[in-house]
């Protein structure tokens, strides 16, 4: 896939040294941001305010900030159908 119009980035509420330790084990090569004030969570609704964790959740956005898909729960951890969704969204657009 042509990556040139797509951007993978993962967001915490985890401090910026553990986004590092947690990428580091599991090998992620993408660029995890630190949500530390759970404003991003809170915003996107996915923050648990009784627990204080954000549900695992995979948004993709096209360029003109739209949510075009959700996939939250265990599935969210695989990015093979956030990809494929990135695919469609290229494909419709005529771009390739």
């Amino acid at each position: 896939m042509d990556t040139k119009d797509t951007e993978v980035f993962g967001i915490s509420i985890d401090a910026p040294p553990s986004n590092a330790e947690f990428a580091k084990k599991l090998g992620v090569t993408f660029q995890l941001l630190s949500d530390m004030t759970r404003k991003v969570s809170k915003d996107y609704g996915i923050l648990n305010d009784q627990m204080q964790f954000a549900n695992r959740t995979t948004f993709v956005v096209d360029k003109e900030g739209v949510i075009k898909h959700i996939e939250d729960g265990q599935s969210a951890v695989d990015p093979t159908n956030a990809i494929a969704i990135c695919t469609g969204l290229k494909e419709k657009s005529g771009r390739k």
